[in-house]
């Protein structure tokens, strides 16, 4: 090959390349994020965000039902969702995806997460440690199960096992409520040393707030393994092939659970989810290079670096 040859080739082979890495359509520059009120999922969508605004793309966010946000991608109106928990929102998501109206990333954010009935240490020393346990400690709970938003996964779960009378449950009232406010009925009854049984995850400050003990025996109420869980992301179906350069950075993130707590914390002492994130991305340049491994800007330009210079700013 001549020297013109080998110029021409290496040429074809920068614009391929660079056609790889190329900017997303025009329409992708919006990108509509679903959220439920759950502060792990509000962190996240904060990160995301923040990265995606450092990319040259906008974001608005929907707050909603899992059920709302599922459905709002299969009408074309939400593209993304980044808090999938699996099997506890499983019912919730099944319908959507027998029809194809959602797609979950093949990996998932995290993968160490725990989602099942939990009561404080304190409960749990004085004997209710296993699901069975429950129906005996039934007046020193008021006969309550403290839950979190009405037709969340979580919710249906707990109400199955009273419906069914399983573990002697029947006689039990499943108390909804948001996360918040479930969390100050429980920090009430901590206060006062009165047992307390409550739908509890990790990652969560409330892990690290109070002493928690997670009960087991749950004959997979809440899925395998006792309540063990991940966390996915949620496109439409479509969202790869019309804004691959955002989908790959969005099914590209990776947290633990002490990461998220460490964002969680704040954000549950009232400070802005968005300086939150630029705060723990400042701080987390090598967690942000992986992430950006392959992500252009939004015009088109090499992201890694511009973006994690950026974050001092």
């Amino acid at each position: 090959m001549n020297r013109l040859n080998a110029l021409a080739a290496c040429s074809l082979l920068t614009l391929f390349s660079a056609s790889l890495l190329a900017a997303d359509d025009a329409s992708c520059q919006k990108i509509r994020i679903g959220a439920v009120g759950w502060t792990d999922v509000v962190a996240t969508t904060a990160v995301a965000s923040e990265l995606l605004g450092d990319l040259g793309y906008t974001t608005s966010q929907t707050q909603a039902s899992q059920q709302i946000i599922f459905a709002g991608i299969q009408k074309q109106q939400i593209d993304v969702f980044l808090g999938y928990w699996k099997p506890i929102m499983d019912d919730n998501i099944k319908p959507f995806l027998a029809s194809g109206a959602v797609k979950v990333a093949a990996e998932p954010s995290l993968d160490d997460a725990i989602a099942v009935l939990a009561v404080p240490t304190y409960t749990a020393e004085a004997g209710l440690k296993t699901f069975a346990d429950i129906a005996a400690f039934k007046a020193q709970l008021d006969g309550k199960i403290y839950g979190i938003e009405s037709g969340s996964g979580a919710n249906t779960a707990i109400q199955k096992m009273i419906d069914s009378n399983q573990f002697g449950l029947g006689e039990f009232k499943l108390i909804e409520s948001s996360e918040a406010a479930m969390l100050t009925a429980v920090n009430r009854a901590v206060k006062a040393n009165k047992p307390v049984l409550f739908f509890g995850w990790k990652p969560h400050p409330m892990n690290i707030q109070m002493p928690i003990t997670y009960l087991t025996g749950s004959q997979n109420v809440f899925g395998p393994n006792d309540g063990a869980a991940t966390v996915s992301t949620v496109t439409a179906p479509d969202f790869a092939q019309r804004c691959p350069n955002a989908d790959r950075l969005l099914t590209s993130l990776r947290f633990t659970s002490a990461q998220e707590a460490e964002l969680m914390q704040p954000i549950m002492q009232r400070e802005a989810p968005a300086k939150v994130a630029r705060a723990w991305l400042k701080a987390n340049p090598a967690v942000v290079k992986t992430w950006l491994a392959g992500v252009t800007s939004f015009d088109g330009k090499h992201a890694a670096e511009g973006v994690i210079a950026g974050l001092g700013n």
